[in-house]
């Protein structure tokens, strides 16, 4: 546990030079995770923002590998869905997509 604690240290660190590299402007991060700019700087100051906090910012300047991350997390799910038998069969599908669309 302790090694997660020091990661996570790691990339609270690294946040900064990864939000100044990023093409977003600190403004439009802000309002985006939905926090005030003196909470924002004092927080990447302190390094003290919350994992939610730091997941919504990496995710939002790293879209590319957030997209992939949740495809491989969406596969895992499918996968053990499917050897857990909770499947649909074709006609549940179609008959969902169609109530969708009316």
């Amino acid at each position: 546990m302790m090694q997660q604690v020091i990661e996570y240290k790691n990339i609270l660190s690294s946040l900064g030079d990864l939000i100044d590299k990023s093409p977003y402007k600190k403004g439009y991060i802000i309002e985006k995770i939905g926090i005030t700019a003196p909470t924002f700087y004092r927080k990447l100051k302190s390094l003290s923002f919350t994992p939610d906090e730091a997941l919504s910012i990496i995710r939002l300047i790293t879209p590319e590998e957030a997209y992939l991350h949740d495809l491989k997390e969406s596969i895992k799910r499918g996968k053990a869905d499917f050897k857990n038998g909770n499947t649909h069969d074709r006609s549940e599908v179609v008959s969902e997509i169609k109530d969708l669309l009316s």
